[in-house]
């Protein structure tokens, strides 16, 4: 017994560091200042460039409360009045994306929030013009782009390998 206990702690040594992809969905918002300035195609282009599956996509004017669901996480600072105003003021392009750890892939395209600390190359630092204006928007967690998905579009619009087995059981079960 103490042998398979050594024999299992080895394993899981081993194992330790190892990093299993996964298979995620995000959201990825192309801002009013993106979308008016022509730019849907080229970022569209480069999620898939970099291994992202577009599994869902459509143009939309955000409502308000739409724009607080999103965003609600920053009431009270003082961006927020700007960002709903800004958010509601022209269509947006609202994707869901799928791939190996799309999370984080989606976040490193996007490059940081103000396209002036962007690294070159990022849609940020391509199409943004200021921390308030920076084209994109993309969830920062699986927990926080299942419940931004959720919010955006509903189950049969998306055409993914995975889905949001909650919110997949509520509609089968509503349908039935």
């Amino acid at each position: 017994m103490e042998s398979d206990r050594i024999i299992k702690d080895s394993i899981l040594k081993d194992f330790r560091d190892l990093k299993i992809m996964a298979i995620e969905l995000t959201l990825s918002i192309i801002k009013p200042d993106a979308v008016s300035k022509g730019h849907m195609g080229e970022i569209l282009a480069r999620f898939e460039k970099n291994g992202l599956r577009i599994v869902a996509a459509k143009v939309s004017l955000l409502s308000r409360w739409q724009v607080e669901q999103i965003y609600g996480i920053h009431k009270g600072r003082p961006f927020y009045q700007d960002l709903l105003q800004f958010m509601t003021s022209g269509p947006v392009m609202l994707a869901v994306l799928e791939g190996e750890d799309a999370v984080a892939k989606n976040r490193e395209i996007m490059g940081n929030t103000d396209p002036h600390l962007a690294l070159p190359g990022t849609i940020r630092a391509d199409f943004g013009t200021a921390a308030n204006r920076n084209a994109v928007h993309g969830s920062d967690g699986p927990d926080r782009a299942r419940y931004e998905i959720a919010c955006l579009f509903e189950v049969g619009e998306i055409y993914s390998q995975i889905w949001l087995p909650e919110r997949e059981r509520h509609h089968q079960s509503a349908g039935s």
